[in-house]
């Protein structure tokens, strides 16, 4: 199926008009006509080649979301027009361990990403949601919940879920003390989820100007970090930091915010290595952790719980030929909270 796209050709290539082929819906596959594509930080960060190892031509987005057009013969779990997304995850190998517990993200034979990776035959290239629509085994597709805007819940499928999954796992919720290491794109979405699930939530930013935001995102407290007396003022406080800060900054000064057995989970990948002291992490029997996104069963689950609480994304929507200057703009941190492409206006030349 011959399939209008935005690429970028080379490594800090501007993305502009490209077509490919994606293939006919095999037994078990669902086609989808994509309505709306969010814009993950990831994406600059792969078709500027910063994190090394991109292929191109390159469509990038995986935070998709659509209508089934199309299923293949052996196809159970959709039909015709349900409305579903795609995230991070196309494949796996399904086999591994990790694979069987769920957690297809952390594939040891090495899953199938959305876009810059490889299928499971390691040869065919896979390429993203900016474009009119895809194609993608059943197993892999997830279902929207009725009651939410299909444009705001696109970035659940990465922003939303990169969150749920640590603070899930860490046991968020009621009586737990809770901070979100900055508010962009992430952040915004642990406020809403943390609060939802019932714990104190506490914005750390860098300065005051996203406080009444944090407030009416959820948030509980709200500390500028700049000023170096808030970090007198929390210290022991918290029993989970999600770290979401894609920047270098000192994680030594904050594992002295959490409480004796607390832990600061990474979900920001800055550019280069972060030192990291021992001390303050063996004093008080602290963690340092990463996430990365989730598994397909526990993607499900975060998108029924957004459903069950009416939690979406702060989104700004854009026609996809302003897509270049919204990758600037994602690098100044300057949208709030992330860019949903129409993918209508892909049809506008």
């Amino acid at each position: 199926m011959k399939t209008l796209a935005y690429a970028a050709s080379a490594a800090k290539a501007p993305l502009k008009p490209w077509s490919l082929e994606r293939r006919a819906p095999r037994e078990h596959d669902v086609a989808i006509e994509i309505e709306y594509c969010g814009i993950c930080h990831t994406d600059v960060h792969q078709v500027r080649d910063e994190w090394g190892g991109a292929e191109f031509p390159m469509v990038p987005g995986h935070e998709i979301v659509g209508v089934v057009s199309a299923v293949g013969a052996h196809v159970t779990k959709f039909k015709p027009g349900d409305k579903v997304g795609v995230g991070c995850l196309v494949d796996s190998c399904r086999d591994c361990e990790p694979c069987r517990a769920d957690l297809e993200q952390y594939c040891l034979g090495g899953c199938t990403f959305t876009y810059n990776s490889r299928e499971q035959d390691k040869v065919t290239p896979t390429q993203g949601g900016y474009s009119e629509r895809i194609v993608v085994d059943e197993n892999y597709v997830l279902r929207i919940p009725d009651n939410l805007p299909l444009d705001a819940a696109a970035p659940l499928l990465c922003a939303g879920i990169t969150l749920y999954s640590p603070l899930r796992h860490w046991g968020a919720g009621p009586g737990k003390q809770v901070a979100i290491l900055g508010l962009g794109g992430l952040g915004h979405m642990g406020v809403k989820l943390a609060h939802a699930m019932g714990a104190e939530v506490t914005v750390l930013s860098h300065s005051e100007r996203k406080r009444d935001d944090a407030k009416r995102l959820g948030a509980d407290a709200f500390f500028a970090m700049a000023d170096k007396k808030a970090f007198k003022t929390l210290s022991g406080r918290f029993d989970l930091i999600v770290c979401t800060v894609g920047t270098n900054i000192d994680w030594n000064a904050y594992f002295g915010l959490l409480k004796l057995d607390g832990t600061m989970v990474v979900v920001g990948i800055p550019e280069s290595d972060v030192p990291v002291s021992a001390m303050p992490l063996v004093g008080m029997r602290r963690s340092l952790a990463g996430s990365m996104i989730g598994g397909i069963k526990e993607t499900q689950e975060m998108l029924d719980f957004c459903g069950a609480h009416g939690i979406a994304a702060d989104i700004e929507l854009i026609p996809i030929q302003q897509v270049n200057e919204a990758f600037e703009r994602v690098v100044k941190s300057d949208v709030r909270y992330r860019f949903v492409i129409d993918m209508a206006s892909l049809k506008a030349g």
